[in-house]
């Protein structure tokens, strides 16, 4: 498999992926703790603060956590994340500079797409995981199920507007292959360093998955 591939399984296989803002650093190591200890060893930490890219690379040293990088919006983020040891890069919606500069840093590529042509693009492209967003504001669930129907290889991770209350919507769509949420990593919880609480969060998020998946090594 190649390692697009793996870490691809990985994602599939915890099921959920916390999106992560960090105003600051420092509170970094802390919060991939919380998340290994509550069963979920994944974060996709968003280059919405300019702390993200030293965030990534503290987390990704650790070795026990699967890092990644959101909200990626150039080919320079692309270097930015992949030099820091990201994983995988998440985009709100599809571009194919992002795409061919990910490729080139042997990342794999999630980005957004919501519509049938977005999905044909992102085929184009090589790539057949994308990411569903803003999943509550672009039909939610159902659309999901529609948008599924003519692209039997492609898998969605829906994200954006998703918690407790509707998580199981998206995880009972087969073409659903995980889903990003932010509820269990609460920015203020997290940049108080209450990481204690956010363990607890990501405990009941894992498992409202019904996952035990929970705690492998990544």
């Amino acid at each position: 498999m190649s390692p697009a591939g793996d870490v691809l399984a990985q994602l599939g296989a915890h099921r959920l992926v916390p999106v992560v803002v960090l105003d600051d650093a420092a509170a970094a190591d802390g919060l991939a703790g919380a998340l290994v200890a509550g069963g979920l060893p994944v974060a996709e930490v968003t280059f919405r603060t300019a702390a993200a890219a030293e965030s990534i690379r503290i987390m990704a040293s650790r070795g026990d956590v699967l890092v990644g990088a959101g909200t990626v919006l150039t080919p320079d983020q692309v270097d930015q994340a992949a030099d820091a040891g990201a994983a995988y890069v998440v985009s709100p919606g599809l571009s194919r500079a992002v795409v061919e500069r990910c490729g080139e840093r042997g990342v794999l590529a999630l980005p957004g797409a919501v519509t049938a042509s977005e999905v044909m693009a992102a085929l184009e492209l090589g790539v057949s995981t994308v990411k569903f967003f803003p999943a509550g504001t672009s039909g939610g669930a159902a659309a999901v199920k529609a948008l599924a129907a003519p692209f039997g290889g492609v898998r969605f991770v829906p994200t954006g507007g998703i918690g407790p209350a509707n998580l199981h919507e998206y995880l009972s769509i087969p073409a659903v292959h995980a889903v990003g949420g932010s509820w269990m990593v609460p920015r203020d919880l997290v940049s108080a360093g209450k990481f204690d609480e956010v363990t607890a969060l990501v405990a009941e998020a894992v498992a409202l998955t019904g996952s035990d998946s929970g705690g492998k090594e990544v």
